[in-house]
């Protein structure tokens, strides 16, 4: 089954994100759907789920926190792992940030086993009001690109090895679970044919009179 990669970005730079971790996962040889979380329209296919957002004032993306409500319980027993990216310095990569209010809300919701925080980016080249919010920290020196490539794509890594994983668990069990189907099946027609047998015997010895 595949992997869903889902993102709510406004300038592309969590997009990008999203990019890179989907990237990883499928280096490592798992099916990938990668797309802003406001598209995905069901979730029954996926064996797995990575949702990040932008973080502004408000809080996480709407797009977002709106797939967290809709498909809220829906991954139950699947494996499930959020970020955020929003922090304007290297505070994301100095320590591990607490996840926000719609971070945590997402993770009861889904539920998720994790959440990690990266970097944001925001440039002069942006448009609207993060063009004019760009404006206004670049004045401030604020500006600039603080992802981290190389650790977004370690934790996809990361990720891409637990699922790989279970899944080998999973076939492990299933193999065995098939093993004792075979046997239990052998057993019943080694017995079916032991009663044949028997079953031969005593209509030839009824048949001799014995």
């Amino acid at each position: 089954m595949t992997v869903l990669v889902a993102y709510g970005t406004t300038g592309g730079s969590t997009g990008e994100i999203a990019g890179w971790i989907a990237a990883e996962l499928r280096a490592a040889g798992l099916p990938v759907d990668l797309m802003p979380a406001g598209e995905v329209a069901d979730v029954a296919e996926y064996r797995a789920l990575v949702l990040g957002s932008a973080v502004y004032a408000m809080g996480w993306h709407s797009g977002v926190r709106q797939f967290a409500r809709r498909f809220a319980g829906r991954f139950a027993g699947r494996p499930v792992w959020l970020f955020s990216s929003g922090p304007l310095d290297t505070s994301a990569d100095d320590g591990s940030l607490p996840p926000g209010r719609h971070a945590v809300e997402a993770m009861r919701e889904l539920p998720a086993r994790e959440h990690v925080t990266f970097g944001g980016r925001i440039t002069s080249e942006a448009h609207g009001w993060i063009g004019h919010l760009a404006g206004q920290l670049a004045r401030e020196g604020h500006a600039g690109d603080f992802r981290n490539p190389e650790r977004v794509r370690a934790w996809a890594r990361g990720i891409a090895a637990e699922i790989s994983r279970a899944g080998r668990s999973g076939a492990s069990d299933e193999h065995r679970a098939v093993g004792v189907v075979d046997q239990l099946a052998a057993d019943r027609a080694q017995q079916g044919a032991r009663d044949d047998a028997e079953a031969a015997i005593a209509d030839d010895d009824q048949l001799r009179g014995v």
